[in-house]
């Protein structure tokens, strides 16, 4: 159960939610909107993630299923899981996602170092940042770094709001 109560929210800014997510409001809004201000923002910033960058959606749900997993968001997961699937993810990558160490090949490899690194250590090692240079641009790279640095945000509030899926 969460640690606190959700909340319908009301007003303009529970209105743009709403109409991000296509009419309703889940737990996570719920959560968001006990203050107006974090969630607009909140909207505001996931929405550009989501659905304005250039970032390919199978490397985007990767990328949060992995935090997911990394940290122990199962409301995250629950959430992403269909969005992964619907951009092309298949049983045996989900579970290879799951591992510690995960096996993938080429650019997925990279892109799970990357996450990896961001996640847990914060601090990126060079070569594991070196390594996308050929796989991304300067925009794709700030793309993927802020897709990365969202997620480990929005896993973290989940978790420590004990938010469930």
């Amino acid at each position: 159960m969460a640690r606190l109560p959700g909340t319908e929210g009301g007003g303009e800014i529970a209105d743009r939610v709403r109409a991000r997510r296509g009419g309703g409001l889940h737990p996570l809004d719920r959560m968001l909107l006990h203050s107006p201000p974090v969630a607009d923002g909140w909207n505001s910033l996931l929405g550009a993630v989501r659905e304005r960058m250039s970032l390919p959606a199978d490397l985007r749900e990767l990328v949060i299923l992995r935090i997911a997993v990394l940290n122990r968001a199962p409301y995250e997961w629950a959430a992403h899981e269909p969005e992964a699937r619907r951009a092309g993810a298949d049983d045996r990558q989900l579970a290879e996602l799951r591992k510690e160490k995960p096996e993938f090949e080429g650019r997925i490899a990279r892109v799970v170092a990357y996450t990896d690194a961001m996640t847990r250590d914060v601090r990126v090692p060079d070569p594991v940042f070196d390594a996308l240079r050929a796989d991304f641009g300067e925009t794709g790279l700030v793309e993927l770094t802020a897709t990365v640095a969202v997620y480990n945000m929005v896993s973290r509030f989940l978790v420590a709001l004990d938010v469930q899926p």
